[in-house]
This record gives structure tokens, C-alpha cells and sequence, in this order.
């Protein structure tokens, strides 16, 4: 039987009725003759409650407890699932991450998925069963402790289990109908794509789209799984939603795929370091050990021997970063002058691969945002991206304006 993998994120799990509707799904896919590997994520809202209690309970957690607490939440969804299906006569059964096994590193609550062997769920498979239920966002250490695979690791978990077992095609269901050209719910003339490049994908959702996870996209990429986005809400046809595959799949596109925000972003600077080499290493060094992830960065022109240092990060890393810099000042690991700090920021990047062989995309974007009166403070580019910082009073206004100007709303 041809494999298909269905993964059904907390909003189409959220309630009994939801998991009805979503075994619905699935019982259509297992009548075409598939066998089908369900990822479950936990119930809407679970998980952040069982993170409420851990924090609650012991503030300073221990994180193996921690991955045992907030992991149960997709074994009850995937219990309730296999129950629904074997009511609706199909043969199913639940899997947690222990049984299959799905072998992580020991990494906890951000773990890495090293191995999944196939043969106990095949073996099944070869028994009669036609739906397996795998509760997803977890695995097993090697030494025997439950893990889990950070958040959005439900659509990590779908990836690795389609790559591991050849699936045909791994559907990821979720409360959107496929992935747009910008955020409907900011720019009204937002237009779903039938396809996208997993290039294209993996920048749009690094930079702030949140359709899927950034490590689910790098895996696909990785051993070419076709991944496609579709609501578990709306009525479905073999053409519905947005199809995530190789670039050479997709005949015509526009040059721009589409335009990414994300709202919350700040700006450091570090003003007048010493510009030495090993300088740059000693900043960001310090700033990964305190568990700050840095994006944009720019370094200005030397004069007299001093430079300054700019880069964005998450709002909420802020008093993180200061903490670990003004501690590094302290013990005299690295001198400054003042660290200036600008917490109204967005950033707004568009993405495309037709970028790679049509120039002027820089040159229109940074036009149209002048003609908006939007100043650029940081800008970065990649070959298929570019992003800048801007105030983040202006971030719909340039979301709407740039997705206008490169005439987002007509397909390619």
C-alpha cells in the first residue's frame, strides 16, 4: 500500500467533534488505498496549560519532567483519534513516540530527531492495520527519557515520518487553507498559492509566517517530501490548499512569491567597540550562550580604531541580551561606549526565487517604502530575500504597499 501522512495541528484537534471531523478525513484517504500515518497534536490550548502547571509547580524545572508533563497532551489526542477511527470500523491504533521509537537526541525540550525505525509501525501495517496514530512533538533519548522537539515539533514530527517511510505526500492540517501571499488578515488583497518552493517556503516562514515550522520545511527540503497546507475546516478537493515542493515543479511564478512581517523586533547597538578581528565573535559568542537568537546585523565604517555594532533580535530577548553584555563589560571581556536599545521595530521582507535572475527587486521595494515615508534601518538581503527594519507603526503599511507594488494579488 502507497503511504500517505496526515498531520492535524491543536485547532483541528481542538474538541471531540473536531477529531470526528478529522477521522473523517482520514477514513477517505485509507478508502483510496493508502495506508495512513496520523501526527496529532495536543488539543488547542493543552499545552500551554501543562506549561502553566510545570512553571507553577517548580519555576526552576527540571527538564525531563518537564518533556514528560507537556508531552502527554498529544497522547490523549492520539488515544481519542484511534478510538474515533476503529468506531467508524477502520483499523487504527495509537503510537507514542517511545513505541515507534522515534530516537531524538537528549536535547530536552528542543531535541533533534536522529532515527525513525520503520519496522514496528510496517509490521503492523503488515498485520492489517491501516492507520497508525503517532502523537507527534515527541521522541525517546537514549537514555530512555521522553523528549520533546520544541514548539511546532507536531509538523517536524509529520516531516520525518513521511521522509522514514516514502510517504507519497505529507498534508498538514491546520486552520488555514493554504499559504498566501501575505497575511489576509493585514492585506485583503492576499492571494493563496497553489504552490510554492520549499526555498521560498523556508525563508517566508523564518521570517515570521507562522503556516509552518521552520525545521518541518528544512527537513522536506532535505529529503523532498511533498508537503501540502490545507484547512481541516473546508471542504477538500486533490487541488485544494498549497503544495510545497521542488522549484523545478513549479512552471511560472512571480518574481516575488511573497511579503513576510514580523511584528516584534528590536535594535542594539553597540556604540564604538574596538574594530579588531575576534571582536564580532566575543559579542554574538556571548550573546548565544545567553540564549539570544540575533538576525539582521550591520557593522559600520571603522574610525580610529572604533566601530559600532548593530543587529535585531525578539523583543522578549531584550533584557536578556543587556544583562549578558553589560556582564561581559563588567568583567572587561569587552569595552563600549553605551548600548542603545530600540524596542518599536518590525521587520518586512519579501521573498522570491525569480530574484535570483531579475534584477531591480531591491531598487522597487526600497522606492516604494520612500514614497510611503517609511525610513529603512537595517537592511539585509539573501539570494532569494530581502529584509529591513523599520518603525513598527508603519510595518501594515509597507506589508500592503510592497504587496501592491509587485502586483502579489495576479498569479504568476
Amino acid at each position: 500500500m502507497p503511504v500517505l501522512v496526515m498531520k492535524f495541528g491543536g485547532t483541528s484537534v481542538a474538541n471531540l467533534d473536531r477529531i470526528r471531523r478529522a477521522a473523517k478525513r482520514v477514513g477517505v484517504e485509507v478508502a483510496k488505498g493508502y495506508d495512513v500515518i496520523v501526527i496529532v497534536s495536543a488539543m488547542s490550548g493543552e499545552t500551554n496549560k501543562l506549561v502553566g502547571y510545570v512553571d507553577e509547580t517548580s519555576p526552576l524545572y527540571d527538564a525531563r519532567e518537564y518533556d514528560a508533563i507537556v508531552s502527554s497532551g498529544e497522547n490523549v489526542t492520539a488515544g481519542l483519534m484511534a478510538l474515533t477511527l476503529q468506531e467508524m470500523d477502520v483499523p487504527a491504533r495509537s503510537w507514542q513516540g517511545w513505541q515507534v521509537p522515534l530516537k531524538t537526541t537528549s536535547a530536552h525540550s528542543q531535541a533533534r530527531i536522529e532515527e525513525i525505525p520503520t519496522d514496528n509501525l510496517n509490521a503492523k501495517f503488515g498485520e492489517g492495520m491501516r492507520v497508525a496514530v503517532v502523537a507527534g512533538f515527541q521522541g525517546i533519548s537514549e537514555e530512555g527519557r521522553i523528549t520533546t522537539l520544541g514548539r511546532g515539533g507536531s509538523d517536524t514530527t509529520a516531516v520525518a515520518f513521511a521522509a522514514a517511510f516514502g510517504a507519497e505526500r505529507c498534508d498538514i492540517y491546520t486552520d488555514v487553507d493554504g499559504v498566501y501571499t501575505t497575511d489576509p488578515r493585514i492585506c485583503a488583497k492576499a492571494r493563496k498559492l497553489d504552490k510554492i518552493a520549499f526555498e521560498e517556503m523556508l525563508e517566508l516562514a523564518s521570517l515570521g509566517a507562522k503556516v509552518l515550522q521552520t525545521r518541518s520545511v528544512e527537513l522536506a527540503m532535505r529529503y523532498k517530501v511533498k508537503l501540502r497546507v490545507l484547512s481541516s475546516f473546508e471542504e477538500q478537493s486533490d487541488e485544494a490548499g498549497t503544495l510545497v515542493c521542488d522549484e523545478e515543479e513549479i512552471m511560472e511564478s512571480n518574481v516575488v512569491a511573497g511579503v513576510a512581517y514580523s511584528r516584534d523586533e528590536a535594535k542594539m547597538t553597540l556604540l564604538s567597540v574596538a574594530d579588531r578581528p575576534g571582536i564580532a565573535s566575543i559579542i554574538f559568542g556571548c550573546l548565544s550562550d545567553a540564549g539570544v537568537n540575533v538576525d539582521m546585523i550591520v557593522q559600520n565604517i571603522s574610525e580610529d580604531g572604533r566601530t559600532d555594532m548593530t543587529y535585531s533580535l525578539p523583543t522578549d530577548q531584550v533584557k536578556r541580551a543587556e544583562t549578558a553584555l553589560d556582564e561581559l563589560k563588567s568583567s572587561g571581556g569587552l569595552n563600549f561606549a553605551e548600548l542603545v536599545i530600540d524596542e518599536d521595530v518590525s521587520k518586512v521582507s519579501v521573498v522570491g526565487i525569480g530574484m535570483r535572475s531579475q534584477s531591480g527587486v531591491a531598487a522597487k521595494m526600497f522606492k516604494v517604502l520612500s514614497d510611503e515615508g517609511v525610513n529603512i534601518k537595517v537592511i539585509t538581503t539573501s539570494e532569494i530575500k530581502i529584509s529591513v527594519l523599520i518603525d513598527r507603526k508603519y510595518m501594515e503599511l509597507a506589508v500592503q504597499s510592497l504587496h501592491d507594488a509587485f502586483e502579489l494579488e495576479k498569479a504568476g
